[in-house]
């Protein structure tokens, strides 16, 4: 159940709905906090797509599964992106995509719906959330923001 008590299957209902009035190609968009609840009932493989570098440092989060969509320190696009997600499980499956700010999740998901993942949904605000006035992540939307787990390290 959600916070607000909806059944798993409304939440993921409102996930598609969202991702249809945005006429995004991939199952849905996610809450931190549904995306939660979702690995929480076991429905979701949470990716992480941010680099090596920032899993470590920044933080992350437990149960996640780090499959880098661009390496550092120069942006290259991770060629073997697919082949390393399709080691995590099957196409039929639902799969959250998280990165810093929900940019890189939002291209992960598209390209791994093109590859015919029907469960692709992207996580808004990631890990970190928008830059807010001062131009610093984390204080007002976010994975960390929210309160829910992560560690460091």
């Amino acid at each position: 159940m959600t916070e607000a008590g909806t059944p798993i299957e409304a939440l993921l209902a409102s996930a598609h709905q969202r991702a249809l009035s945005g006429k995004l190609s991939y199952q849905g968009v996610v809450t931190p906090t549904e995306a939660w609840e979702l690995m929480q009932d076991k429905q979701a493989h949470l990716i992480d797509v941010r680099s090596a570098f920032e899993w470590e440092y920044v933080g992350h989060i437990p149960g996640s599964t780090l499959v880098e969509w661009k390496h550092l320190p120069g942006g290259e696009f991770n060629v073997d992106f697919l082949s390393q997600l399709a080691e995590v499980g099957g196409k039929s499956e639902n799969y959250l995509f998280l990165c810093r700010s929900g940019a890189r999740s939002h291209a992960a998901a598209t390209a791994a719906a093109a590859a015919g993942y029907r469960g692709a949904f992207n996580i808004l605000e990631g890990f970190e959330g928008d830059l807010d006035a001062h131009k610093q992540r984390g204080k007002t939307g976010g994975w960390r923001h929210a309160g829910l787990p992560w560690v460091q390290g």
